[in-house]
């Protein structure tokens, strides 16, 4: 064996020395996940959000080796839940499940208790979906030309119904009047089902959809579907054109759902959870169970999260100042 030099044997003494000092160091730092996991959704049960935020749960426990356990904190319209999410601690352990409504408040919303930018930060938006124009099929309209043409024709006439001031399917409406250049008069609910029964009565001209909120009253009869929302048709209703294709040039928008934390998570547990979403999202049992939600995989990660957060924000901003929408 070849003997240490002097020189050798002293900086050997000083690594091993050392490494006691080391180790502390790098075993303070915890392995995450080291406790359960809630995801906060801010809606009561039962919406289209919470199976999609259910399925992820499943899945991230069977990844993660913790339990995740959704909660539903619903009030103010989401505020709470979210608020209660930009609140709590940047340890990994909880999270936000929360729609593209998200993008809509800074600019709808007044003296909001958190700023959606800077006290929340992206993981993982995990899906994206169309919204589909229906209409009542004794409206003398049978594609959006026609409808654009009955409105303008008539203005102050025709109506449009939502689940309420502020809701998803109002602002597209409003954004839809506003790219048209048509006068619609918006009729607020108090949620999507009587907004959907106001249609089939005729009180009420058209609405903007999620698709399984309205197929199978399209399929039967009862409604009929003008157009969906998406740069692309939707795989459940292909027949079905977009309203691009319809004569409405750059109407392309899309509800998403996405995965939020604290602001200051730190870097590498906001890494693991978004490769973890992407990879159940990737399992094709989860895939076909979102099929019948019309909701198309994306599993997009962090930063291309908050490029379309920062986007649709200020695209929203612009609509809504355009059309002078104010809360009620």
């Amino acid at each position: 064996m070849r003997k240490l030099g002097r020189r050798q044997a002293v900086r050997l003494l000083g690594i091993t020395a050392a490494m006691p000092a080391l180790l502390p160091a790098a075993q303070a730092q915890p392995r995450w996940p080291d406790r359960p996991i809630r995801i906060i959704v801010p809606y009561p049960p039962g919406g289209s959000t919470d199976p999609v935020a259910r399925l992820l749960a499943s899945e991230l426990q069977n990844r993660l080796g913790q339990p995740v356990v959704v909660e539903n904190r619903a009030g103010a319209a989401g505020s709470i839940g979210t608020e209660a999410v930009a609140r709590a601690a940047p340890d990994g352990t909880t999270f936000l499940f929360h729609t593209s409504v998200l993008a809509t408040e800074p600019s709808f919303k007044q003296n909001l208790p958190y700023n959606v930018l800077t006290d929340l930060v992206p993981v993982s938006l995990l899906v994206t979906g169309p919204y589909l124009l229906v209409v009542n099929p004794a409206l003398p309209a049978r594609n959006v030309g026609e409808l654009v043409a009955f409105a303008r024709a008539n203005p102050g006439k025709v109506n449009f119904g939502s689940a309420g001031t502020g809701s998803s399917g109002h602002l597209i409406g409003e954004l839809f009047a506003l790219r048209a250049g048509a006068q619609m008069v918006h009729v607020p609910y108090r949620g999507g089902g009587p907004s959907v029964t106001a249609l089939m009565q005729n009180e009420i001209q058209f609405i903007f959809d999620t698709i399984p909120g309205s197929r199978a009253l399209v399929e039967d009869g009862r409604l009929r579907a003008l157009a969906v929302t998406s740069a692309e048709r939707a795989p459940l209703l292909p027949q079905v054109p977009t309203i691009v294709e319809s004569g409405l040039p750059d109407f392309a928008n899309e509800f998403w759902l996405g995965l939020l934390a604290p602001a200051r998570l730190p870097p590498e547990i906001q890494a693991r959870m978004a490769e973890a979403v992407r990879a159940s999202l990737a399992e094709p049992g989860f895939r076909e169970r979102l099929m019948p939600l019309g909701m198309v995989p994306r599993g997009l990660g962090p930063e291309e999260f908050g490029a379309t957060l920062r986007r649709d924000i200020a695209e929203w901003r612009d609509a809504i100042q355009r059309a002078n929408i104010r809360a009620e």
